[in-house]
């Protein structure tokens, strides 16, 4: 067998096409995209078995650090079959020899594998399945576990919550609570639109929305350019845009108004519903309230919401949303989740992964519990992964570089601070 360290464009995306449990974070396109949108660095490696077919690969991204050192990250990765520990030695093996090649410290990898069968609380099912002897089998050759993190606190989560698309739509639906689809029904009284958006502008200005909103950083412009660009070229992104209509809603919304107000005041309403009928006019009234700042300026409509999505041949992923006010009121963020969920069973994908959540479903931070309840709601698999591992080249510098990094980080935040007062 043979190491290769720099495997060809060609053979690295047909062989992970081929691979059914393969994750959109190995792609080919994502090393592009974190080049481009992040300045990382690439790398393709694989291992080559005697008859010279590709039998391993995956996507090492390489940063950069003083003294001419660097790390590595395979995220999900590596695309490989664990349970043949032939090849596992083999490829770890030519992982160690590049990493003294390339004077790495480390390289983290942080496998797309279920480490246990789990309930709804995160806990062990007794006598389910496992891959404890995957997880034994990274220990024997070498790899130093960093953790049963239940939180967000490594470079991807822990845990996720998956639905089988194997399953025919009656039993999907079935599955999805029904206060979920309560919502994704209410969508459509505002005769909400679903199309497939070509450019990522007008969701980068909803993000931004959403960023400054919930306090989070998102990435720039350019990032989601290069993420939509890249994946575009192998069709693997999809951008579902939810647009309402303000106008249309106004004059719908004001009709029944009228309507309801004119059969309450002629005594038309059953007694037992006059209580239904004043809610429901409270509810019209406040849609009016909500939609008259946008009249007159939206003929064409408004995105409200837009949910960016990533495939391999086998399977989707939610991965970015933005959404503004408008999105919320009208449950669009809902709604463009579950569509994309149809279209993921329409175009006989094997799963569709919403791309992490808790492993603490009573956590007590409340904006990570409220989107554990959110994923919860689908009615997919709770999956608990594997964690991180990391192959240590230079156990000295493995120790030091969180403590030089820290240190490198504070003196470059001071430095732009300097700089933006002078």
């Amino acid at each position: 067998m043979k190491f290769v360290s720099n495997l060809n464009k060609n053979d690295y995306i047909s062989f992970f096409n081929a691979q059914k449990d393969a994750h959109f974070l190995q792609s080919y396109e994502w090393g592009l995209t974190q080049k481009e949108g992040r300045g990382l660095i690439p790398s393709y490696v694989g291992l080559i078995d005697d008859d010279n077919n590709v039998v391993a690969v995956a996507l090492l991204l390489k940063r950069k650090t003083p003294l001419n050192m660097c790390y590595f990250y395979a995220p999900r990765g590596f695309v490989i079959d664990y349970t043949n520990e032939k090849y596992f030695e083999e490829f770890t093996n030519g992982l160690k020899k590049y990493l003294k090649e390339e004077n790495a410290i480390y390289l983290k990898v942080d496998p797309g594998i279920k480490y246990q069968d789990i309930d709804a609380m995160a806990n062990p099912i007794k006598n389910g399945q496992n891959n404890y002897e995957i997880f034994n089998n990274f220990i024997n050759l070498g790899y130093k576990h960093t953790g049963f993190y239940k939180l967000y606190e490594g470079n991807q989560p822990r845990y996720t919550v998956r639905i089988n698309l194997h399953n025919d739509i009656d039993t999907i639906n079935k599955n999805i609570s029904k206060t979920f689809m309560k919502t994704v029904k209410r969508s459509y009284t505002y005769d909400l639109e679903i199309k497939m958006g070509d450019e990522v502008n007008t969701f980068y200005d909803l993000i931004q929305n959403n960023a400054h909103k919930d306090n989070f950083s998102a990435y720039n412009l350019e990032y989601y350019q290069a993420f939509f660009n890249n994946f575009k070229k192998y069709n693997h992104v999809k951008i579902f845009n939810a647009i309402c209509y303000p106008d249309k809603i106004i004059k719908k919304v004001s009709e029944e108004l009228k309507n309801l107000k004119n059969k309450l005041a002629n005594n038309e309403i059953n007694k037992k519903k006059v209580i239904d009928t004043n809610n429901q006019i409270k509810r019209l009234e406040k849609d009016l309230e909500i939609f008259k700042p946008y009249q007159n300026k939206y003929p064409d409509g408004k995105v409200v919401c837009s949910l960016i999505c990533s495939y391999t041949n086998h399977a989707a992923w939610t991965l970015y949303i933005g959404n503004d006010s408008l999105g919320m009121h009208t449950f669009a963020v809902n709604r463009v989740y579950y569509e994309a969920l149809l279209d993921a069973f329409k175009n006989h994908m094997d799963f569709y992964d919403l791309f992490g959540t808790v492993g603490d479903p009573k956590t007590t931070y409340k904006n990570l519990a409220g989107l554990h309840e959110f994923k919860r709601k689908f009615g997919g698999e709770y999956i608990e992964f594997i964690g991180e591992f990391d192959l240590i080249n230079k156990p000295i510098w493995y120790k030091l570089l969180p403590k030089l990094l820290k240190i490198y980080r504070k003196l470059k935040a001071s430095k732009i601070s300097s700089k933006n007062h002078n």
